[in-house]
């Protein structure tokens, strides 16, 4: 798939990696449709990527009716749908067995809703609407792109509900794509290591250096663009299909 011809809803789209992967999009002569719930910065980035290219929709990726009706409204703007690219998510960070007792259930299920079942339901709905595409190289109608993390393999204390959601992710990624494959989508995962994000931007410098120390090379956090450039490669690749991939420096997270 060429990145002019991308027609892509982004969620998380609006900071961070989603906000990343827009641009790159927007930058190669795509559109996107981003998904978020902050209605400033969804602005902000509308504005930034041009009204032409982008368009904000508010959206709560774990209400099904509402992900339906929103993706078919992306698809009109987009003019036409063939690409999603899952990075909405929270960290839900916590322990199971905390200094005030018990992590609460919802807690629990707050974290896998919009991280796991999010993913899924959003990935749902598009693949409803690829599947009638016209298709293209190799039979190709879409390409879906979840994100994962290396929590999902080296989950840290206070992670049990982060990684429980996202190895969740990467479990779904081969049986959904062996499904999708009679329609020609594609279904992928990244599992990215430590980004630089707002929210570690937020972060001490010398909690910003430990963590940066802790990855072997190269020894920096690593650079939304460079999960926007996965993207794009996997994007084009019409072979990469079933596999969820590391983008981590060959960082192994520690118990804690």
């Amino acid at each position: 798939m060429q990145l002019e011809s991308v027609r892509a809803i982004v969620t998380g789209g609006v900071s961070g990696l989603g906000l990343a992967v827009a641009q790159h999009l927007v930058a190669n002569g795509g559109k996107v449709a981003l998904f978020d719930v902050n209605d400033d910065k969804g602005a902000a980035a509308v504005t930034e990527l041009g009204d032409a290219n982008a368009r904000y929709f508010k959206t709560d990726v774990t209400s099904e009716a509402g992900v339906v009706d929103n993706v078919a409204a992306a698809r009109e703007f987009l003019g036409g749908l063939n690409v999603v690219i899952n990075c909405a998510g929270i960290l839900g960070a916590g322990r199971v067995l905390g200094k005030e007792g018990a992590m609460p259930l919802s807690q629990f299920q707050g974290t896998v809703m919009v991280n796991l079942i999010g993913s899924f339901n959003v990935a749902k709905a598009a693949a409803d609407l690829m599947q009638h595409n016209e298709a293209g190289t190799d039979g190709e109608r879409g390409v879906i792109v979840n994100t994962a993390s290396v929590a999902a393999y080296e989950g840290q204390i206070g992670q049990a509900a982060y990684s429980a959601s996202k190895g969740g992710v990467v479990a779904m990624t081969l049986p959904m794509a062996r499904e999708l494959a009679r329609f020609g989508i594609r279904v992928m995962t990244i599992a990215p290591g430590v980004f630089w994000t707002p929210m570690v931007d937020g972060m001490p410098d010398s909690v910003q250096q430990s963590l940066a120390a802790s990855i072997p090379f190269p020894s920096r956090l690593g650079q939304p663009k460079e999960f926007a450039d996965l993207v794009a490669y996997i994007l084009g690749n019409t072979y990469l299909n079933g596999e969820t991939i590391r983008l981590d420096g060959a960082t192994r997270l520690a118990p804690k």
